[in-house]
């Protein structure tokens, strides 16, 4: 697909994931739009692009019909990420915030019909994956999209938000033939995230020198962390390759527990400390992973970076860009908020 001067509307674009999808647009030719309120989002992502006058971007909340109306005029493809979201803390304390999100996305996708969008990509997440499927560590699982189906027994109401959103779009492809497809996020990390999501407080804690260091749960969750630059390609492709509203996962297949990342990144920042388990806290799903097939075989995507190669990079990231007293400031309160 020729992307150059493409008219692209990025929702949520200032964001950890919708900054890296804006470069990567932006290096692909694309006329680049994002909306983005700011309430999670910086502005420092996208300030190079500001200031190279090739981004539009806009400021406003979408739940805003009127804002919406605009920010879809003349665009050609949406990227919709924006959503009220956090880590794992956000999602087991917090309900009212993500269940505005079903509001947001039914106005961004009716507004996008209206306005003759050609497409929608939704970014979805793996919290729509049954609960029941994934509470034994000591299994090796790996989700298919297809168990997605009834009885549905989604991730707290921001998984139930997220599964609406499909359904939703999936109908808008019969009834009214708009393209769309989503794509399941796995656990995304990586340069720019931000300290509510778990590898970048396991990186954020070993920085500010945590000890005793605090690991929510009793470490043997499962997940599979997946390198922003692997979700960014995914995702692109996914607007190449995908019209029908198909839901595809965009995760690795490594099992990682969550000790075990703790000592990756012990061994990577020279940080030593003595691990205080946390299982009153929020833990999510205890064993969370992907299975990509689908994604190899709809899009010839595949993750390129594992695990540790990934990590490294992030640590080499924060640890240059990150100031320890403001990182001090801010840990305990970003563990459960935005």
């Amino acid at each position: 697909m020729d992307w150059t001067g493409s008219k692209i509307l990025v929702t949520g674009g200032a964001s950890f994931i919708g900054s890296h999808l804006v470069d990567a647009l932006i290096r692909r030719g694309a006329a680049v739009r994002v909306v983005d309120d700011l309430t999670s989002g910086r502005l420092e992502n996208i300030q190079r692009h500001l200031d190279a006058k090739c981004v539009e971007f806009i400021r406003g909340d979408l739940r805003e019909p009127g804002l919406t109306r605009q920010a879809v005029k003349g665009v050609r493809i949406v990227f919709h990420l924006a959503a009220d979201h956090g880590g794992r803390g956000y999602v087991d304390l917090h309900q009212a915030g993500p269940a505005s999100n079903l509001f947001l996305d039914g106005v961004v996708f009716w507004e996008a019909l209206k306005a003759g969008v050609e497409k929608i990509v939704f970014a979805s997440s793996g919290c729509v994956y049954p609960n029941f499927l994934q509470s034994d560590p000591t299994q090796d699982v790996y989700l298919t999209e297809d168990v997605v189906k009834p009885p549905h027994d989604a991730d707290n109401m921001y998984g139930w938000a997220k599964l609406m959103g499909e359904l939703t779009l999936q109908a808008y492809y019969r009834e009214h033939g708009l393209r769309t497809a989503s794509c399941r996020y796995f656990t995304v990390y990586g340069p720019r995230g931000v300290e509510n999501h778990a590898v970048i407080a396991m990186i954020a804690k070993a920085f500010v020198g945590q000890n005793p260091f605090e690991v929510w749960g009793d470490g043997t969750q499962v997940r599979n962390w997946t390198y922003i630059d692997d979700i960014v390609e995914g995702t692109v492709l996914a607007a190449e390759k995908i019209d029908d509203g198909t839901a595809v996962n965009l995760g690795t297949m490594e099992r990682v527990r969550v000790l075990d990342a703790v000592n990756m990144v012990f061994k990577y920042t020279g940080h030593t400390a003595d691990i205080k388990l946390r299982p009153d806290m929020p833990t999510g799903p205890l064993n969370r992973v992907a299975d990509n097939s689908l994604a190899k075989r709809l899009l010839a995507w595949e993750p390129r970076f594992p695990f540790r190669e990934g990590l490294q990079r992030t640590i080499d990231w924060y640890f240059s860009t990150k100031d320890r007293a403001q990182v001090q400031g801010i840990l305990g309160r970003m563990l459960t908020e935005r």
